[in-house]
């Protein structure tokens, strides 16, 4: 299926997404613009989208509609992630009395997947629908084990020194540089690969001794890989 000038359907309706996504309440011309597409083709891909939930009206522009959204929160990056960590999560969050998350790497950005809040944890959830700087616990941890490539940019001259020390240790720690009294260890998850897939972390405030809380989402970790089949 193609649309003006040859350009298919779905490129430009996905084009459109990213142009509504990245200018919440834009109107058709701009958007059509931003598309390079036609507006009579820009209106009726987005009269389709509207339809289907993944677009809505937001006054006289588009909007991000319900749909993405809950297709967006059903993503992992490997099937069977999210179930085989529910668990192992939940335990965790049990036997500390803190907060565990589960995070990906993406778009060189740490993203919450899914949140198990601790009973004796004062840290309130994060928000699932926005990400976070790449160097919180999580982010670290993945980074140092990725294969290169990811979209970073310049990374600081220490960040060598302190991703060895990560691969060593296995777990990476963030003492309130992301959010003051917000502290973490985050350790790697893995399936059949090599390079870690997710990141498990414990948050907790500063009073806590982080190290201790790693030892435990260390054996949570290893229980999460070995069901994705992580020898």
């Amino acid at each position: 299926m193609t649309g003006a000038g040859g350009r298919g359907v779905l490129e430009g309706a996905f084009a459109l997404l990213r142009a509504v996504e990245r200018a919440e309440g834009a109107r058709l011309t701009r958007l059509a613009a931003e598309c390079g597409l036609p507006k009579t083709t820009a209106y009726r891909l987005l009269e389709q989208l509207i339809e289907l939930g993944a677009v809505q009206r937001s006054g006289v522009g588009y909007g991000i509609g319900p749909r993405v959204y809950q297709l967006g929160r059903r993503w992992q990056p490997l099937p069977g992630l999210r179930t085989a960590a529910r668990e192992p999560a939940r335990r965790l969050a049990a036997a500390t009395g803190m907060a565990v998350g589960l995070s990906v790497l993406w778009q060189g950005q740490t993203l919450v997947l899914d949140w198990t809040p601790g009973p004796s944890s004062s840290i309130g959830a994060p928000d699932t629908e926005a990400t976070w700087p790449w160097y919180t616990a999580a982010g670290k941890v993945l980074l140092a084990g990725a294969r290169p490539g990811l979209p970073l940019g310049p990374l600081p001259a220490v960040w060598q020194r302190e991703a060895e020390a990560i691969r060593d240790l296995g777990v990476a720690f963030d003492r309130e540089r992301v959010l003051e009294g917000v502290c973490c260890a985050a350790v790697p998850l893995y399936g059949t690969d090599r390079a870690p897939i997710a990141a498990l972390s414990v948050l907790t405030d500063p009073s806590h001794h982080l190290e201790r809380l790693a030892d435990a989402a260390r054996r949570a970790g290893a229980a999460i890989s070995g069901a994705l089949g992580h020898r």
